[in-house]
């Protein structure tokens, strides 16, 4: 079993600038892809951001190309998520996954294994 763990969630007013990060840890896996999916009081989890092992192939919703970024530190486990120019549309609690399968990235059901979520606020 893995353990995701994220960090980096708040409370900000609209135009701020936000880093996640989510490490894993437990199970060694040779290579796995990490993304970060997003969900809205009374909306639907959706995708966010997904990033491939070696970094290579990155997917974006359209909704954040162009304000976000996503990046990894093999070496760490780690998976971040720059956030800038925040807008209140993007409050949610935000969940790093990972999987082992050579799948779709940006595909929910692609992933094996999720965090407990970290809340992000933006305000007016």
């Amino acid at each position: 079993q893995v353990q995701l763990v994220e960090s980096g969630g708040g409370l900000v007013q609209a135009g701020a600038s936000l880093r996640l990060s989510c490490a894993a840890s437990g199970r060694t896996f040779s290579s796995y892809a990490m993304g970060w999916f997003r969900q809205a009081p009374g909306k639907e989890r959706e995708f966010v951001a997904a990033i491939g092992w070696s970094g290579g192939n990155i997917y974006y919703a359209d909704s954040v190309k162009g304000r976000f970024t996503i990046s990894r530190d093999n070496a760490k486990n780690t998976v971040y998520l720059q956030m800038n120019n925040l807008k209140p549309e993007d409050t949610a609690v935000y969940y790093c996954a990972l999987t082992v399968v050579d799948a779709p990235i940006a595909a929910m059901s692609s992933y094996d294994y999720w965090g407990q979520g970290t809340q992000v606020t933006v305000s007016s």
